[in-house]
């Protein structure tokens, strides 16, 4: 694995708690199932800022959480204090102009981050057989890692994947909280077609999706990742989903709401089948990434595993926990 919190105060990520962070995270920031938060530090290389607001911002305020620990923005960069069940800056805000902050601010889920155990093979079957463009690469060797970044279209408009391979890790667990990507194309059945020319697993032949008329199939990369293709007409972002499994749906949705200033686009239960999604994101499905948060009925816990690691938002970085 990559190290992991040589150095102080940097921009944050919200990770699954057992995960340790990526060698460029930031702050590892966690949040729990109930929203509790604890904070470490990690790599300055890099320097986002979660709030620029020139003051301190209670954690209970923005994620609904009793907290003792309080956020407070230093330059461009965040501070995490130590014991601050009182308030250690000159200036606060209230909750609401906290959540009205987050509501102006002008985000877009940015990338995806998770492990793979071969990297040049993965970058051959996303390119190959998915369609992906090789964005950039870059080798880390004082840290042990490779990065490389994949998409439709540049990182400055488009969703895309950060592939990361360290060093000597040849295997992932997946484990059972993280569902998969989504990705549009215009004819599921041409792609599939493609896929399986070039060697690539199917692992839901194309169809109609359960209780639906939406054309759609299943792939699986290799290392286990799974892949939705979705039938839709042209779209500006075809990397367009992430599926996570929640334990709980509606403090999913409230996390995400407050947290980031998310929109819930959609919510449809389906008994039938006995699950329940919520689409969350930045604007509509069809143009726009989505967060895909999955109900079981009657599931409250899932394996977190340590190969999905996080997402990106705008100039925060955060990974959405699993409950």
């Amino acid at each position: 694995m990559a190290s992991a919190f040589p150095s102080p105060m940097t921009s944050f990520s919200l990770q699954f708690s057992s995960f340790r962070p990526l060698s460029i995270s930031s702050f590892a920031f966690s949040a729990s199932s109930r929203f509790g938060v604890s904070i470490t530090a990690s790599n300055p290389s890099r320097c986002l800022s979660l709030f620029h607001l020139g003051s301190a911002i209670p954690q209970a305020q923005l994620f609904g959480a009793k907290a003792s620990k309080l956020i407070r923005t230093v330059g461009n960069c965040i501070e995490a204090g130590a014991t601050w069940n009182t308030v250690q800056a000159s200036t606060t805000i209230s909750e609401e102009d906290g959540l009205e902050w987050v509501k102006k601010d002008r985000r877009r889920l940015l990338h995806v981050v998770y492990r793979v155990g071969d990297l040049d093979k993965t970058i051959k079957f996303y390119t190959e057989c998915l369609g992906m463009k090789l964005l950039r690469k870059r080798d880390i060797p004082e840290e042990r890692y490779t990065n490389a970044f994949l998409g439709y279209g540049p990182e400055d408009s488009h969703f895309v994947v950060e592939l990361t391979y360290n060093y000597g890790v040849d295997k992932y667990d997946i484990g059972t909280g993280f569902g998969h990507f989504g990705i549009a194309v215009e004819d599921v059945s041409k792609t599939v077609d493609l896929i399986k020319a070039k060697g690539g697993k199917v692992t839901r032949e194309p169809g109609p999706v359960k209780g639906g008329k939406s054309v759609i199939a299943f792939i699986e990369d290799p290392d286990g990742y799974k892949f939705e293709l979705l039938e839709r007409g042209p779209t500006p972002e075809p990397l367009c989903q992430v599926m996570l499994r929640v334990g709980d749906l509606d403090r999913s949705i409230r996390f995400h709401e407050k947290a980031f200033g998310m929109v819930l686009l959609c919510k449809r239960d389906n008994p039938e089948y006995k699950y329940t999604i919520a689409m969350m994101g930045y604007g509509p499905e069809d143009k726009n990434v989505v967060l895909e948060l999955t109900y079981n009925y009657g599931v409250k816990e899932y394996d977190k595993g340590n190969a999905y690691a996080q997402v990106f938002v705008d100039n925060i970085d955060f990974a959405k926990e699993l409950e």
